[in-house]
């Protein structure tokens, strides 16, 4: 482990790690996805506070549970994840109140899932995890899984899926209406907002860039 990876709380993250990821060969949801994460967290929580042992937990078990974009489990990913990281802090001796609020913060943070944070760490880890999906970051992502989950980069006959409905499960580039240019308008902190709305716009640029290089714009 980077020991400032996780500072500075690095030791408690050691404990944490052994349950934070489960075998797999997603580059998108790997180790380097948990440091921005909390890199990130720590950002939003220099404006506005929170526990940073709860904000650490929920980002490091985040993802405790793996299932595939594709799968028809995908919605029900952040719910699985909250019970298993439970069952891991309650062995660690957890008080149950903190156990709760990483329990929340982890099943909040999920786009599918659509459950309101009610507490400012679920708050700052649903903007945190959001924000790697914005910006550069947002767009190397989804092509990366686009490329594993066997996706064309568009649709050659209607790249903006103006004579038909989006399908984000074929085409990478209608990801970026389904679900990439909507996410900074959900940002709970303003923090969050802030630079959700930087990322925001470099993703609209980089679209933009895209297809006049197809040849629409």
């Amino acid at each position: 482990m980077n020991e400032t990876a996780f500072a500075p709380l690095a030791s408690l993250a050691a404990k944490l790690l052994p349950h934070a990821l489960e075998p797999s060969n997603d580059g998108a949801h790997d180790l380097a996805h948990l440091e921005r994460v909390w890199h990130n967290v720590r950002t939003l929580h220099e404006d506005e506070g929170g526990d940073l042992q709860v904000l650490l937990a929920a980002v490091l078990l985040h993802d405790c549970v793996a299932v595939e974009k594709n799968s028809p489990l995908r919605a029900h990913a952040s719910r699985l994840a909250a019970e298993k990281a439970a069952a891991v802090l309650a062995e660690m001796h957890w008080p149950s109140e903190k156990v709760a609020a990483v329990a929340h913060a982890i099943e909040a943070h999920s786009f599918s899932a659509n459950i309101s944070p009610l507490t400012l760490e679920a708050k700052i880890v649903q903007d945190a995890d959001r924000l790697d999906s914005l910006g550069m970051l947002g767009v190397a992502r989804t092509f990366y899984i686009a490329g594993r989950m066997g996706s064309a980069l568009y649709d050659p006959q209607d790249p903006q899926a103006k004579q038909r409905d989006y399908d984000d499960k074929r085409f990478c580039l209608d990801h970026f209406q389904t679900k990439l240019l909507h996410l900074a308008d959900g940002f709970q902190t303003a923090a969050g907002q802030r630079l959700a709305q930087i990322r925001h716009q470099r993703l609209k640029g980089f679209m933009e860039q895209l297809l006049e290089e197809i040849g629409i714009v």
